[in-house]
């Protein structure tokens, strides 16, 4: 299984309306109207996943995550559908999954391809996996270039040497990009980017945001808590610097993100 950050569901869905939100908009562009069988990658604590089974509850629904806790709490949640660890990157073990062989027709892959190397090779892979006609949904956030992010990556301290080489969120190709890598094999492909502006009460609440997500295998590589606890009170520092108070002492949290959906030719 691809290693990456081990997840805390409870950090993860401090902020589940928000963090809910990008997947409510990638869905109502699924053209599909009543899919058979659809995978939810990487579905995290099962917070998507809700959101498929609410639009097609008749539908064969699997959840696949690599991260154990967050397939447990999302089998609390929602017992009734399938759930399953794998890992995303290999295709050919997931593929499979579920009740059946019924063809898979539509893949929902809400903030986690971003985890994934290789997007040129991956993404006519998962088309694969799709029956004619099928679509695949993603959504990632553009978020590598932010001062929030780049801040781990930067921030001065003992710690730089140790994190130079974590892995995080990568930098997302430009729309065309992915255009050209797609089209061969789509009879339609629908792009576009958002950039919410998240209203934050602080500082600290922006730090707690990316706590359950992009900062958090920073986190996991300090494994001394005394210094995990001053790379956070810096990293807090550097953040209110970089998203100073607005009129009313609220933060504006600027989180661009990147949508496609496409639908696997005939």
């Amino acid at each position: 299984m691809t290693t990456g950050p081990t997840w805390d569901a409870s950090q993860y869905l401090k902020f589940a309306d928000e963090r809910t939100r990008a997947a409510r908009e990638l869905l109502a562009r699924v053209p599909l109207d009543a899919p058979r069988r659809v995978i939810d990658l990487g579905c995290g604590p099962g917070n998507s996943t809700a959101l498929l089974l609410e639009r097609w509850p008749q539908a064969q629904i699997l959840g696949l995550d690599n991260s154990p806790q967050m397939i447990e709490v999302a089998r609390q949640a929602l017992p009734q559908l399938d759930w399953a660890l794998a890992d995303l990157a290999d295709t050919r073990a997931w593929s499979h999954g579920g009740r059946g062989d019924t063809p898979v027709d539509l893949l929902f892959a809400n903030a986690v391809l971003q985890w994934l190397p290789d997007h040129a090779s991956l993404l006519p892979r998962l088309l694969d996996q799709l029956a004619p006609g099928g679509v695949l949904a993603v959504q990632m956030p553009l978020s590598h270039g932010e001062p929030s992010h780049q801040l781990m990556r930067e921030l001065p301290g003992p710690w730089r040497e140790r994190l130079q080489g974590v892995t995080s969120v990568a930098a997302i190709p430009a729309p065309e990009v992915y255009y050209d890598w797609l089209a061969p094999h789509a009879r339609h492909i629908d792009l576009w980017t958002t950039r919410y502006e998240q209203v934050m009460p602080s500082a600290a609440a922006i730090v707690e945001w990316v706590s359950g997500s992009g900062l958090r295998p920073y986190l996991q590589a300090l494994t001394n808590e005394a210094e995990r606890a001053e790379f956070l009170a810096a990293y807090e520092k550097a953040i209110d610097r970089a998203y100073p108070p607005r009129i009313d002492g609220r933060r504006l949290y600027s989180f661009p993100r990147a949508f496609m959906v496409v639908v696997k030719r005939a």
